[in-house]
C-alpha cells in the first residue's frame, strides 16, 4: 500500500491520541472508554449527528445533566442550555467567528448562569468539569463532514461532551513541496470561512505533514501558528525526525489535561489598535513559564525564580497569563500580583497589553503614595507599578504570604537601594524576575535577587535566542556595517586652534579644557558633512531595499540634538510628514528646541499608532534614547545605528526589528557607528546563541556563489543562451518529475532569500543574468493556483518578483501586439516525439469515452483523439498544433456530455481536457505540453462561478486569467490556441 496523507499521517495522530490503528482495523464497535481522561475513537458515522450539525446534541444533553444537579432534576432544562448554543452558532453570520467563540467559551468555561435554583434563583450552567476530568467524554473521529455553504470533510476533529473544540488537518509526507502550511491553510483560509460553526467552539486548530506540527487559534494568521514543544526537551535533533517527535508533541498538546488549561486560563479576547477583536492562545514557552510560576507559588517552598526568554518572544503576554491563572487559583485564596516595571513606556507597554485583553482588576498606579496605599488596604487585585515608586516605602508595608511579585527585565531593575527597599516592604512575597537578555555572569545580583539554587544554571525557564528563531517566534537579525570615512586634517585644526588660543588669550589650563571637550566622540558624529553623507546613503538604502516591501525604519542618533540634525536632513530627501522625531526636552533646553520638538506622553501614542498604520505616510521615527526599549512595532524592519550602545541595552534596541510580521523574513540593522565590530565581546554574555542572531551580510556574499551554483547545477547541460520557449522547455525537461522540481524549488529558495538580503549590492550584478533566468524558470513550472504548495511555492521577495514582472512583460501591459513571435519559432518550440517509440493505438484504453458505451458522438470524438495521437507521435504535427486540436476536441466531449440523459449531468465533471491528455501521454512527451495542459484546466476550476458566461465581468476575469496562463509560455499570441481553450473552458462547468 502506497504512503498517503490519510494512511500514514492522519491514522497515525488517531492511533497516537486514542490507541486505535485504523490501518488494521475497520471499527465496527466503538472502543471501550478508555480508563481516566483519555480521548476514545469514534468514526464520523458512529456520532450520530447530521451533516449540518456542529454538536453531538446528545452528548451535550449527557454532560449536562451529568454535571448540573439542578438540571438533572428537570431534565427538560437541558434543551434550553443547547438552544442558546445554537443561537450562538447561528450567530457567527452576523457577529464574526472571534465574537461567537468568546461568546461560546463564557460558556464552556462556566462564567453563563441560567434561572434553574429555587425561586428561579440563577446557577452556573456547568458543561465540562474542570476538577473532576474523568467526568468529562473526549472523542476523537475523523472525516468529520460538515456542511454550510459547502459541504467540507476536516480530517481529524476532537471532541469534549459532544462540543468539536480542536480540529486538525494531516497533510502528505512524501512530496517536498507541501508542508503543515498547506493544512493550516485550508483551516485557516478555507474552513474558517466556509463552515464557521465548527469553530465557534473551538480551542486550537494544529496542522501537520508528519515532519512539523503547528496550530493557531482562530482567524491567526499563517505566520503566527506556533509549534509545541515538550517540556524540558533538551534533545534539539530529535525535533526534526518525524512522525515519532510530532507524535510526542501532539499527545502531549491534546492530553485533555493541557487543552481544557488552555481554554480556560490562556485563551485571552483581546483589541488590537485597529479596533478589531482577536484571539490569543499561549506559545509553548509563554504556557510552560506561567505554568512553573503557578506551581512554584502553590508549593510556597521556593519564593523566587528568574526567567529568561527571548526579546520578542512574548514575556508582556506570559505575566499575563501567569496573573490570570494566579487571581483564578482558589488554593492561593485571592492573591495580589504586582507587575513591576522600571520604564514610562514599559509601563505603557504592560498596562496596555493587560486592558486589552480585558483582564479584570487591573490597577495601575501613578504615585509613590497610591502604590502604598493599595498595599497598607491590603488591595486584592493586579497592580501594575513601577519600582520607583517603593522610594521611601515602609519595612513590613504589607506581609502577606500570597503576594507575588513579578519583575520585568530583571537585569536593570534591581540595581541599587530600591531593590531592597521592595523587598523589605513586603517580606513574604513571592518575587520572579523576567528578562529577554541573558544575564552576565559578571551580573551576580540578578542572579542573587531572583535566581533559585534549585534552578539549573540559575533560571527556572529558559527560551534563548536559537529557541526562538528555530520556532518562529522572532525573527533572525541581519547588519549591514558602514564605514563612515571621517577624515580630520589634524595639521589644519591645531593650527587653527593654536592661532584662536592666541586671539582669545587663553591660558594653558582653560586651552587643554576646551580642547577635551570639543575632542569628545559627539562633536566628530554631528559634523555635518558626515550626517550628510548618512542621511543620503540612508535614503538610497530605505528607497531601494525597505519602501517597495512596505516595511519601516528607526534611526537611531548620538544625542537630541542630533535627532533635530538628521530630521532636518531628511527632510531634503523625503517629505516632511514621512519622518518624525521622538525625545523627551529637559529643563536646560531652549524655549524655541523645546517647541519645535516637544512632545508629550499622548503625542507620543498618536506617532506610534501612525507609525504602525501601513496606510500612513510616516516611515522614520527619529530616536537616541526613547523607544529603543518596550517598543513594539512589528511594521519596523530595519534601524540605522549611529550611535554607541552596549550590553542590555543594546540588544534590547536591535531587537526592536525582529517582531513578526507579514512577508517579513529577518530584521535588519544598518550599522554607521561601529557597535557589532565584535558583537558577541561587546556583549560579554554568558550564551554562546549570541552568535546565532546576528548574521553579518560579508558572511552571506561568501555563501552565495555556491548557493547560486546549487541552483544551476538542475539544469546540467541546459544551454541558457537559448532563448523564448525553446530555452524554457529544455530547462523544464530537466526537472520533469516532482521530485526534480520540489528539489529546484528548494535550493531556489534559499538562492532567493540571499538574493532579498544582499540586493541591491553591486556584486549581484556578475550573477543578475543567471538569477534572471532560474527565476523565469520558477515561475514557470510553480504549481497551479488550486495547488497551494504552500513550503516552496511562498510569494517571492518583492525584488525578486519584481524581476520576474520584468521579465515576463516585455515592454509595455497594454501592447500585447508587441509580442510578437515568428512562424518558425511556434514551429520549433517543442522536440516532436520519437517515432521508434510509438505504442499501438490497440493498447490504448480511453477511460472517458469508454463510459459511455456504443453512443456514436463518442466514437466519433474517439476515433479524432486516436487519430490526432497518430500524428503527434508520427511528428506530422507541431505539439502547439497537438494542444489547439485537443482543446477542440475537449470542448465538443464536454458538450456531448452535457447533452446526454439528466444523471450524467448530475456529475460534477472532470477536468477533461486534463483526462484526453493523460490518454495520449507517452514517455516522450516534452513536459510543458502537460503544464499548458494543466495551467489551462485549473483556470476552470479557480476562477470559474456558477453562471460566470453569462456576465460580462465573468468572461473577462476567465479570458483574462487564460491570456495570463499563455503569457507564461509566451504563446499568448497564438489567436488560435487562445480562442479554442476559451471555447473549451466555456463549456466545461
Amino acid at each position: 500500500m502506497p504512503f498517503t496523507e490519510l494512511n500514514s499521517v492522519e491514522h497515525y495522530i488517531i492511533h497516537q491520541v486514542s490507541g486505535v490503528n485504523l490501518n488494521q482495523n475497520l471499527i465496527s464497535e466503538p472502543p471501550k472508554k478508555p480508563y481516566g481522561a483519555g480521548w476514545q475513537y469514534q468514526s464520523s458515522e458512529q456520532l450520530g449527528r447530521g451533516v449540518n450539525e456542529v454538536m453531538v446534541e446528545a452528548e451535550v444533553k449527557a454532560a449536562l445533566l451529568r454535571l448540573n444537579p439542578e438540571i438533572s432534576q428537570k431534565p427538560e432544562l437541558a434543551d434550553e442550555v443547547i438552544y442558546k448554543l445554537r443561537s450562538i452558532l447561528i450567530s457567527v453570520n452576523q457577529i464574526g467567528l472571534v465574537k461567537a467563540n468568546e461568546e461560546f467559551f463564557k460558556w464552556l468555561t462556566g462564567e453563563k448562569t441560567m434561572p434553574f435554583g429555587e425561586n428561579n434563583r440563577h446557577v452556573p450552567v456547568r458543561l465540562i468539569d474542570f476538577y473532576n476530568l474523568t467526568n468529562n467524554h473526549y472523542i476523537i473521529t475523523n472525516q468529520f463532514r460538515i456542511h454550510h455553504r459547502e459541504t467540507k470533510i476536516p480530517d481529524v476533529v476532537l471532541m469534549i461532551n459532544g462540543i468539536p473544540v480542536v480540529v486538525g488537518e494531516a497533510k502528505t509526507p512524501i512530496r517536498p513541496s507541501v508542508s503543515w502550511l498547506d493544512g493550516a491553510h485550508e483551516v485557516h483560509n478555507i474552513y474558517e470561512n466556509v463552515v464557521p460553526q465548527l469553530f465557534v467552539p473551538n480551542i486550537l486548530s494544529f496542522a501537520t505533514e508528519g515532519k512539523e506540527l503547528f496550530y493557531g487559534a482562530i482567524r491567526c494568521p499563517l505566520e503566527f501558528w506556533a509549534p509545541w514543544r515538550i517540556e524540558d526537551d533538551e534533545n534539539v535533533i530529535a525535533k526534526s525526525l518525524g512522525l515519532g517527535e510530532v507524535g510526542k508533541e501532539l499527545t502531549d498538546l491534546l492530553k485533555p489535561a493541557r487543552l481544557l488549561d488552555i481554554m480556560r486560563n490562556f485563551s485571552l479576547f483581546t483589541t488590537n489598535n485597529k479596533k478589531q477583536r482577536m484571539k490569543v492562545i499561549p506559545r509553548f514557552q509563554q504556557y510552560e513559564g506561567a505554568n512553573k510560576i503557578v506551581e512554584r507559588v502553590i508549593e510556597g517552598r521556593i519564593k523566587k525564580g528568574l526567567i529568561w526568554h527571548f526579546q520578542g518572544s512574548g514575556k508582556s503576554l506570559l505575566m499575563v497569563f501567569a496573573a490570570q491563572k494566579l487571581r483564578r487559583e482558589p488554593k492561593l485564596k485571592s492573591p495580589t500580583i504586582i507587575v513591576l516595571v522600571d520604564r514610562t513606556d514599559l509601563d505603557t507597554q504592560i498596562s496596555g497589553t493587560f486592558n486589552a485583553a480585558d483582564v479584570p482588576n487591573v490597577e495601575s498606579t501613578d504615585s509613590i503614595k497610591e502604590l502604598q496605599t493599595l498595599l497598607e488596604r491590603d488591595t486584592r487585585k493586579i497592580i501594575i507599578s513601577m519600582i520607583h515608586k517603593f522610594r521611601d516605602a515602609k519595612p513590613d508595608m504589607n506581609a502577606r504570604d500570597n503576594i507575588i511579585v513579578l519583575v520585568d527585565e530583571a537585569h536593570r531593575t534591581q540595581e541599587g537601594d530600591l531593590g531592597r527597599q521592595m523587598r523589605a516592604a513586603l517580606p513574604n512575597a513571592f518575587l520572579f524576575g523576567l528578562t529577554g537578555t541573558p544575564v552576565n555572569k559578571a551580573d551576580k545580583n540578578t542572579f542573587w535577587a531572583f535566581g533559585a539554587e534549585e534552578d539549573s544554571g540559575g533560571y527556572m525557564s529558559r527560551y534563548t535566542f536559537h529557541d526562538s528563531i528555530r520556532d518562529e517566534a522572532t525573527l533572525p537579525l541581519h547588519f549591514e556595517p558602514r564605514l563612515v570615512d571621517v577624515h580630520v586634517d589634524k595639521e589644519s585644526l591645531d593650527k587653527a586652534f593654536a592661532e584662536f588660543k592666541e586671539s582669545t588669550a587663553l591660558s594653558d589650563e582653560e586651552a587643554d579644557a576646551l580642547n577635551q571637550r570639543s575632542a569628545k566622540m559627539a562633536a566628530f558624529l554631528k559634523a555635518p558633512e558626515r550626517v550628510e553623507k548618512i542621511v543620503q546613503d540612508i535614503a538610497t538604502h530605505f528607497k531601494e531595499k525597505i519602501a517597495p516591501q512596505g516595511f519601516k525604519a528607526m534611526i537611531v542618533t548620538p544625542d537630541r540634538q542630533a535627532c533635530a540634525q538628521y530630521k532636518e536632513e531628511l527632510d531634503k530627501h523625503f517629505p516632511e510628514e514621512a519622518s518624525k522625531v521622538v525625545i523627551s526636552t529637559t529643563a536646560n533646553d531652549g524655549f524655541n528646541f523645546k517647541k519645535k520638538w516637544g512632545i508629550d506622553k499622548g503625542q507620543q501614542e498618536k506617532i506610534i499608532d501612525e507609525f504602525n498604520d501601513t496606510q500612513s505616510e510616516l516611515k522614520f521615527l527619529i530616536v537616541t534614547a526613547k523607544l529603543l526599549t518596550g517598543f513594539d512595532a512589528p511594521i519596523l524592519q530595519t534601524m540605522y545605528l549611529d550611535k554607541s550602545i552596549k550590553d542590555h541595552t543594546l540588544l534590547q534596541a536591535i531587537c526592536r526589528t525582529n517582531r513578526l510580521y507579514p512577508h517579513k523574513t529577518f530584521g535588519r540593522i544598518v550599522d554607521y557607528f561601529g557597535v557589532f565590530d565584535d558583537a558577541a565581546k561587546a556583549l560579554e554574555f554568558d550564551e554562546e546563541s549570541v552568535k546565532e542572531v546576528i548574521t553579518n551580510l560579508s558572511e552571506l556574499r561568501k555563501i552565495f556563489p555556491q548557493a547560486m551554483q546549487d541552483a544551476l547545477a538542475h539544469f546540467s547541460g541546459v544551454d541558457r543562451a537559448l532563448e523564448g520557449f525553446e530555452g524554457l522547455e529544455a530547462a523544464q525537461n530537466a526537472i520533469n518529475t516532482n521530485e526534480k522540481k520540489d528539489a529546484f524549488a528548494r535550493d531556489f529558495k534559499y538562492l532567493a532569500k540571499l538574493w532579498e538580503s544582499l540586493s541591491p549590492d553591486n556584486m549581484l550584478n556578475l550573477y543578475n543574468p543567471d538569477y534572471k533566468w532560474l527565476a523565469q524558470v520558477y515561475e514557470s513550472v510553480k504549481p497551479a493556483s488550486d495547488n497551494i504548495g504552500k513550503l516552496l511555492w511562498l510569494t517571492l521577495g518583492a525584488q525578486t518578483t519584481q524581476l520576474i514582472h520584468d521579465n515576463i512583460h516585455v515592454g509595455a501591459v497594454h501592447t500585447l501586439e508587441e509580442f510578437v513571435l515568428d512562424a518558425d519559432v511556434i514551429e520549433g518550440i517543442f522536440n516532436n516525439p520519437d517515432p521508434k517509440k510509438v505504442k499501438q493505438l490497440e493498447k490504448v484504453m480511453i477511460a472517458r469515452f469508454k463510459k459511455h458505451g456504443d453512443l456514436s458522438v463518442f466514437k466519433s470524438l474517439s476515433e479524432r483523439l486516436e487519430a490526432l495521437r497518430d500524428k503527434a507521435e508520427q511528428g506530422l504535427i507541431s505539439s502547439i498544433e497537438f494542444v489547439k486540436e485537443l482543446c477542440k476536441i475537449a470542448k465538443e466531449t464536454v458538450q456531448a456530455e452535457k447533452d446526454l440523459e439528466p444523471e450524467f449531468q448530475e456529475k460534477t465533471p472532470q477536468a477533461a481536457l486534463t483526462e484526453l491528455f493523460l490518454e495520449l501521454k507517452t514517455d516522450e512527451t516534452p513536459a510543458v505540453v502537460e503544464r499548458i495542459v494543466t495551467d489551462i484546466d485549473a483556470i476552470v476550476r479557480v476562477v470559474r462561478f456558477l453562471g460566470w458566461q453569462n456576465t460580462t465581468s465573468g468572461e473577462r476575469e476567465v479570458q483574462k486569467s487564460l491570456r495570463k496562463a499563455l503569457l507564461k509560455y509566451k504563446l499568448h499570441t497564438d489567436q488560435i490556441l487562445f480562442d479554442r481553450a476559451y471555447a473549451y473552458i466555456k463549456e466545461y462547468y
